[in-house]
């Protein structure tokens, strides 16, 4: 599909298309622009990379695309402008919006408790809100990791019942709803099943409706279906560890409204420009969607519904980026300038949130403040861990099989080269399995406490009256205060 975008009068003479790409010809400003741009990509075009679409935007207007890398890698197809991507967390903005709809049709408040349309979800004595899960205020466990901690592969296939289940077995909150921030995927993926059940329609056949067909975003879909095709799109991989060559890494989840937008640059130019002309919406939806968040003690958030709100080199910015199996991606927005820029990519290395802000320096550097020194060491260091020394008598004390009701598995500990460390999973039919094992490889820090860098996981062990381990509470990233209970001889728990 050939690009045919209106250039603003009077910003470029003319466009030529070549490669998947708009570009200015004779203006040689322009064209020093483009070739900044390109420089910004050039270790993506490298002989058999993968790689990333970029859009560039003004004033409604596409004012620079261009492919680099290759969208299929086995098949050397290189990324044009039309390819569409799996834009991770970046669909966020689209379920907020969804929402927001429903409520300018009156059939939902974001005040409303979000029991009133999933009843079933815990009772945790606080009230919880639609707008804190927008907000990320909600203190939910976030049911991805949550996932990754039970043993679940990303490549394999999950639905919204799999996921509804584990959040319904969540006995706490990370915190009490609006009293903290805290990134969690579940608030969005709740967000869809409301969708669901006050519209009558999917995620997928809501936004259809609502967003995506007025605004002509024809390639542009949730993807709730790892089994449907979709024309153009770009596969996705990671580097092999060895450095040489890559790897497949595509998510076959189904679960809809934390992520699963598929989508290109050219589409996210028309509801880029949806935060100006205000076609869906109006202009009281787009003050919505864009107003920050705020906790129960007045402290004003950067982040508003889907969105981040912040100043880069001194310009106001509007901003997501995504993030899921080898898919990267970054949506960019300047309004004061109204300028944008999309950088979707297929390959987890590729850093898109960085060459975004990069090609903005390029085109908007006269309005910026001037970059700031780089204050860090040459070396980075990470703050020192103070470890302690335990026997291997020590050690030996906490091996053993840990159930955890929240997760419907138990860890077998046991020690590997002098650590404790996850050695195989459990499910609840006693079922042995050893592939796909959480990365816990314990240093410890005190008698009793261990904890990794890799994801922020620590585990606190607890003993009974008797000085024995019953079991231990673990904390991994956007999960806190998991409890797991020791089984004693044929599968019997420890009490607590």
């Amino acid at each position: 599909m050939a690009i045919g975008r209106r250039i603003g009068a009077g910003f470029l003479a003319s466009v030529v298309v070549f490669s998947g790409s708009v570009a200015a010809a004779g203006n040689t400003a322009d064209e020093k622009k483009a070739e900044a741009v390109d420089e910004i990509f050039v270790d993506l075009t490298k002989p058999g990379s993968p790689g990333c679409a970029l859009g560039v935007y003004r004033e409604g207007e596409m004012i620079y695309a261009k492919g680099y890398g290759l969208a299929n890698v086995e098949q050397s197809v290189p990324i044009t402008p039309q390819n569409v991507f799996d834009i991770g967390s970046t669909s966020k903005q689209f379920t907020a919006a969804s929402i927001l709809l429903l409520e300018k049709q009156g059939k939902l408040s974001v005040n409303d408790e979000v029991r009133k349309y999933i009843p079933e979800l815990l009772d945790y004595g606080q009230k919880l809100t639609i707008l804190h899960l927008l907000n990320h205020t909600s203190g939910l466990r976030d049911y991805l990791t949550l996932m990754d901690l039970a043993g679940i592969n990303t490549d394999g296939v999950t639905t919204d019942e799999d996921a509804l289940q584990m959040i319904l077995r969540q006995k706490a909150l990370n915190f009490a709803p609006g009293s903290d921030w805290l990134y969690s995927n579940t608030g969005f993926f709740l967000l869809s099943g409301i969708v669901k059940r006050v519209s009558g329609k999917t995620l997928r056949e809501f936004a259809a409706e609502n967003i995506f067909t007025p605004l002509e975003m024809t390639h542009t879909q949730f993807r709730d279906d790892h089994t449907s095709l979709i024309a153009n799109r770009a596969l996705a991989y990671d580097p092999k560890e060895n450095g040489v060559g890559f790897r497949m890494n595509v998510s076959y989840f189904e679960q809809t409204g934390d992520g699963a937008v598929h989508t290109s640059v050219e589409d996210l130019l028309k509801w880029d420009e949806n935060f100006y002309s205000g076609r869906i919406g109006g202009k009281e939806f787009l003050a919505e969607i864009q107003e920050q968040g705020k906790l129960n003690n007045g402290k004003v958030l950067d982040y508003a519904k889907g969105l981040f709100i912040q100043d880069y080199r001194g310009l106001h910015t509007v901003s997501h980026g995504g993030s899921w199996g080898g898919y990267r991606a970054e949506l960019l927005r300047f309004p004061e300038q109204h300028f944008s820029v999309a950088c979707l990519c297929n390959l987890g290395s590729a850093r898109p949130s960085n060459r975004a802000r990069r090609v903005a320096d390029v085109y908007l550097a006269s309005l910026m403040k001037p970059k700031e020194a780089n204050k860090e060491m040459p070396e980075k260091r990470e703050k020192e861990q103070k470890l302690v020394s335990l026997s291997p008598e020590q050690i030996k004390n906490y091996q053993g099989d840990y159930w955890s009701d929240e997760l419907g598995v138990a860890y077998r500990l046991g020690i590997v080269d002098g650590k404790l460390k996850v050695v195989a999973l459990l499910d609840a039919a006693g079922s042995l399995h050893t592939g796909n094992l959480p990365p816990i490889t314990g240093d410890a820090t005190a008698v009793d406490k261990f904890e990794m860098n890799e994801p922020r996981i620590t585990i606190q062990f607890e003993r009974n009256q008797q000085q024995g381990v019953k079991g231990f509470t673990l904390d991994a990233g956007r999960t806190r205060g998991m409890i797991f209970t020791r089984r004693n001889g044929a599968g019997k728990r420890e009490a607590r």
